[in-house]
């Protein structure tokens, strides 16, 4: 690859991080959202397109 390897290694790294910086954001921000609803929903809540619980 001669000179250019460090350009092409270093985009493959940049990439990498990027996605797995990506990823973990999603993650986290997910779980973030699900304890959010969770809460919503202990108060009393709930989204117009939860059935109630008792089926009806």
């Amino acid at each position: 690859m001669g000179s250019y390897a460090i350009y092409v290694y270093g985009s493959y790294g940049l990439a990498a991080l990027v996605t797995i910086g990506i990823t973990v954001w999603t993650l986290a921000d997910g779980r973030a959202r699900q304890k959010e609803l969770a809460a919503l929903e202990t108060a009393g809540l709930r989204r117009r397109s939860a059935r109630p619980k008792d089926g009806a």
